[in-house]
């Protein structure tokens, strides 16, 4: 095979991995990624092992080629498999290293919609990796991680000081603290005064302090917000309805009213663009609350699997 054949096939196969390892929609198949080391280690659900099987093998018996024992016994294995509620989905870095998640394998699951990961959290976390210089030495505060995919992104890559991911709901929670250690990270006690705050003490490594902290944003006060002591505040997918954009918003105020003698920080807000009249109302609210906001232009890089129609932004808000 010439040189530029190989790095075609390498290029394709690279999409492809990065497609089913982040159990999304397919394109191709090429059989070496069911073998995958991260696939071994932490499976996609058995729906999606066994709907790719059953597509490969009829694509490969429609061309005629020597049956592959293989993939016969790995279909074997899938269907006499049971369905977990929960399932893996990975992520892969530009580093080589990756983002693996436990997640439900129902979107609306536990009364929450938190427990998936959403598009524009996979937006946001590309734009952070075009953008690292944001983030390093920097203390970040996550409103509504959900899964944690865009922390995690960014933890392993942009070398933040500490990082705080916050959620309401236990169950989301519960498994937030699990993909936090279960993608290599240790996990600091839950923040209630400043002087507790990991950002505080001069950390041992290049790894940076994690927290996991319940935060909800219609009863948390502004000195509780101040003990966070952020230099950047991000939030994703959390645009869906009236009631939780007055939240957010008003979070965000206590957020600007918590700073005294440091600069306010930074907040950057990613969200799919589902329904105008939500975005709208969105800012309508910023501006009425006085913050200020820009729309970022759209960034080149994409790294992770979706859909490439969606409709997606991230604003850059001035508290």
């Amino acid at each position: 095979m010439a040189p530029e054949e190989n790095g075609e096939a390498a290029r394709l196969l690279r999409s492809f991995e990065r497609r089913f390892l982040a159990a999304r929609a397919l394109r191709s198949f090429p059989w070496q990624t069911v073998k995958h080391p991260v696939c071994v280690k932490h499976p996609p659900s058995v729906k999606y092992a066994r709907g790719f099987l059953s597509e490969l093998i009829r694509k490969h018996e429609a061309v005629h080629t020597e049956p592959l024992d293989e993939l016969y016994e790995a279909l074997a294995e899938v269907l006499t498999a049971e369905e977990p509620t929960q399932c893996h989905r990975s992520y892969l870095l530009p580093s080589g290293d990756s983002v693996t998640l436990s997640e439900s394998t129902a979107i609306v699951s536990h009364g929450t919609t938190g427990l998936v990961t959403w598009n524009a959290a996979l937006y946001l976390a590309e734009w952070a990796l075009e953008n690292p210089a944001a983030f390093t030495h920097r203390t970040i505060l996550e409103l509504g991680s959900g899964a944690g995919l865009t922390g995690l992104a960014i933890c392993k890559t942009c070398r933040p000081r500490a990082y705080i991911f916050s959620d309401c709901h236990s169950r989301v929670l519960e498994q937030l603290q699990g993909n936090v250690l279960l993608n290599g990270f240790s996990l600091e006690p839950n923040v209630t005064t400043p002087a507790q705050h990991p950002a505080f003490e001069t950390p041992d490594t290049d790894s940076p302090r994690v927290t996991v902290a319940r935060l909800d944003w219609d009863v948390v006060t502004a000195p509780q917000l101040a003990a966070f002591w952020p230099d950047i505040v991000i939030a994703a997918d959390v645009l869906y309805c009236p009631e939780t954009i007055l939240s957010l918003v008003g979070v965000l105020q206590k957020l600007s009213a918590c700073q005294k003698d440091q600069q306010a920080p930074d907040a950057y807000v990613a969200f799919t663009i589902r329904n105008p009249e939500t975005c709208q109302l969105f800012t309508t609210e910023l501006g009425r609350a006085g913050i200020l906001w820009e729309e970022l232009p759209r960034h080149d890089q994409k790294l992770f699997p979706y859909e490439e129609h969606l409709e997606m932004a991230i604003l850059k808000l001035t508290l």
